[in-house]
């Protein structure tokens, strides 16, 4: 049996989801509630009993190169760490530490050096100011340096700090012995964690001191390491809040059947994902030192405290009155989440770093590094494709993909090519190398998914193989004007009669169905029996007499969707797939669990190219720049949450719900896009102004208002999150 993914963390290997499951233990073994509660209370934020333990971890070396003494694991491996050690609160001067030694890591030099074995094996702390008014000036070949910083986590008892320093209109990061500078507690909103203003007064600082380091450098290791600690916040606020909401009842009924807390607590849990993913994606390209690095950390620095912050405020909400007062742990995680976003600066800030990078053209790869592996299968797969290529014919080309099982290859020979996820990734890749148009097959691919696992031979020959092939136009007639994505509530009847079934009733929003040949078709051949059962599952063929098909005219003006009627439409014995009475079986179990999804945008709608298309070369303001900020930063989370759930397939882990929270976030992104664009436009993003190239954007936004409505509306996809990924209890009117 797969395994579930919402609770492996940040990372989506195996190495990753045991060490997370370990430090987890360790957690829960010794970060006791009495320790952090006794700490609260005591108001000591220095190192707590339990540091000694987890020095003995040895994580404060897993990031650190083998060269400079540490386990050369990388900054992933440390961020898959701190979300558990965020999750259970743990304070002292761990991640000061764990910063300050990527940064000196980072610089290099003899003095960063031989720093590193006493931050690696806990002997020696440290501290890194991100923000100060320090400035240096150079007198007889020594720097000196006056002004101060504050806010610096950890520094009330680092033996090194680290604080950037104005020297001659450039911003350097300089190393401080602890005893240097006038180091005074401040107040801070985090009750468990000390923070401090350093003073420095004409401190002369030795060369060697000065780092070799770019401040966004700094910026971005501290996104990460502050950033995984804020995602430990949001895991147990999600976790905390969804297990209060099945337990307390109100009414009669756990507060988690209401659809307004079951769906706080899903946009917490996508939140999260969406966070975890973002965060991956930087630490992963630090660890590789990408040109976009940065970009990618600075994308990863306006989504994750912000979330933080959110999540935290939502989990005290659910818990009502309970979670508001000074017992509940829920405030001091609220805390810990502001005072993380406070270190990494305002949000405008933020998303003027994601816009500068966009708006100047740079771009993240999405790239997946696959295993090595997949360079042995590959080049079969291109050879391949490589002789379909060269056939001339199109139609003769588009009978090689079917027969060969290109179109579809999850699935099982001879339909498919029985390709395992990996497979199928290398496939894709190589497909699109080669250049060859793929067939359309739209609704042919759910067909397919049903007819290959339930249908007959006879219905695998002659239905099957000619969709493969392109042929056959698909419909789907399983919606009714009465209900929409509740299946178990359709009404249209199918009834007995010699040789077949009489098929009475409505279907409406359906696809294509005015050039459909064939549709599939659920209806109700057992009425005694529950919603769920009685069901049974057809194939139709959209010739048959009976059937009236009209276009449904949309807001867009086209008519894409339809509304049909079966009046008494006489179906075959031979075109019931799978058991009578067991079409809700058919219809949800199907192989589309096995295909690996590749993409979660709506690409036929507004994407970042359209904006960056729109943006680049054009006059913004400040707050027009910071919306494309933050909508570069969600189109990338959604990217990198579709390749999270591919790597995670190739894991064997179950990416159902990751999966629906990238669907529901992809659906949204092209809405926000083609708005923001509309928007900025005025009147020439709704009347067509000569010379202004709105490219489409008013046509875009109209349609995109489909794509949180079909496939399931934006409230089923939340539904589905709440009860599928955090466990929530289904509405009780609902059914079974």
């Amino acid at each position: 049996m797969a395994r579930t993914s919402y609770a492996l963390g940040v990372g989506v290997s195996e190495d990753h989801a045991a060490l997370a499951q370990a430090v987890s233990g360790f957690v829960e073994r010794t970060i006791t509630s009495e320790t952090v509660r006794a700490a609260v209370e005591s108001g000591d934020a220095g190192k707590l009993p339990h540091w000694d333990a987890l020095v003995a971890q040895e994580l404060l070396s897993v990031h650190v190169a083998e060269d400079l003494g540490g386990q050369g694991a990388g900054l992933l491996t440390l961020a898959v760490a701190l979300e558990p050690l965020g999750r259970g609160l743990h304070t002292g001067p761990f991640v000061p530490t764990a910063l300050a030694s990527a940064v000196l890591a980072q610089a290099g030099g003899t003095w960063a050096r031989a720093q590193l074995p006493g931050l690696t094996d806990g002997s020696r702390t440290g501290a890194v100011a991100l923000s100060s008014a320090l400035t240096g000036v150079r007198r007889d070949g020594v720097l000196v340096v006056d002004g101060h910083a504050d806010g610096v986590i950890g520094a009330l008892g680092a033996d090194i700090v680290l604080a950037p320093v104005e020297i001659d209109g450039d911003r350097r990061w300089v190393a401080f012995e602890n005893a240097e500078l006038t180091v005074t507690a401040q107040d801070n909103v985090d009750v468990l964690r000390g923070t401090a203003r350093l003073h420095a007064d004409s401190v002369s600082v030795p060369a060697d001191r000065v780092l070799d380091t770019s401040p966004t450098r700094v910026r971005s290791l501290a996104a990460v390491i502050f950033g995984a600690e804020a995602v430990g916040v949001m895991s147990w606020c999600v976790s905390t809040a969804a297990e209060y909401a099945k337990t307390r009842v109100q009414f009669g009924r756990p507060i988690g059947q209401f659809q307004g807390v079951k769906h706080k607590c899903a946009h917490m849990g996508i939140a999260l994902e969406k966070a975890r993913a973002v965060l991956w994606d930087a630490a992963y390209a630090l660890d590789r030192d990408d040109d976009t690095a940065d970009y990618a950390a600075a994308i990863a620095a306006l989504i994750v405290p912000d979330a933080a912050v959110e999540v935290a405020q939502d989990c005290i909400q659910v818990h009502g009155g309970i979670g508001f007062t000074w017992e509940h742990d829920a405030h001091l995680y609220y805390r810990r989440a502001l005072a993380l976003r406070g270190q990494l600066g305002g949000r405008d800030e933020r998303a003027e770093a994601v816009a500068g990078y966009a708006l100047s053209g740079v771009t993240l790869s999405t790239e997946l590094e696959l295993p090595g592996e997949a360079e042995r299968i590959r080049a079969d797969i291109r050879a391949e494709l490589a002789e379909i290529a060269a056939i001339d014919d199109e139609d003769d080309q588009l009978v090689a993909l079917g027969d060969g099982g290109w179109n579809l290859p999850h699935l099982p020979r001879p339909y498919g090519r029985s390709a395992s996820p990996l497979e199928q990734v290398v496939i894709s890749q190589e497909v699109k190398a080669s250049g060859i148009p793929m067939p359309q097959l739209l609704m042919g691919t759910w067909a397919v998914g049903a007819l290959v696992p339930h249908g007959d031979e006879r219905q695998k020959r002659e239905l099957v193989v000619p969709t493969l092939r392109g042929e056959v136009v698909w419909c789907q007639l399983f919606s009714e004007p009465g209900a929409g994505s509740d299946l178990a509530s359709l009404t249209t009847k199918a009834v007995k009669v010699d040789g077949g079934w009489r098929v009475t009733g409505q279907k409406i929003w359906t696809t294509v169905a005015q050039f459909a040949q064939w549709a599939m078709l659920i209806a109700r051949t057992n009425p005694d029996k529950p919603k769920h059962e009685g069901i049974t599952y057809f194939v139709l063929d959209m010739a048959s007499p009976g059937i009236t098909v009209r276009p449904l005219r949309e807001m867009t003006g086209s008519a894409l969707f339809n509304e049909v009627f079966l009046d008494e439409v006489f179906i075959p014995d031979e075109n019931v797939v799978g058991a009578v009475d067991d079409g809700w079986h058919v219809a949800r179990t199907t192989l589309a669990g096995e295909r690996v999804a590749l993409s979660q945008k709506m690409e036929a709608y507004a994407t970042d190219t359209d904006l960056l298309r729109f943006a680049i070369g054009r006059e913004l303001s400040p707050v027009a720049r910071h919306r494309i900020g933050e909508l570069m930063a969600e189109s990338r989370a959604v990217d990198v949450i579709g390749s999270r759930v591919v790597l995670k397939q190739l894991s064997g882990i179950d990416v159902s719900t990751t999966s629906s929270v990238g669907k529901l976030l992809g659906m949204a992104l092209g809405q926000a896009i083609s708005e923001f664009i509309v928007a900025e436009l005025g009147v020439a993003g709704v009347v067509s102004v000569p010379g202004e190239r709105s490219d489409h954007a008013m046509e875009q936004l109209i349609a995109g208002r489909a794509t949180t409505i079909y496939g399931g509306t934006t409230e089923v996809q939340l539904n589905v999150i709440g009860e599928r990924m955090l466990g929530l209890p289904r509405d009780a009117a609902a059914g079974t």
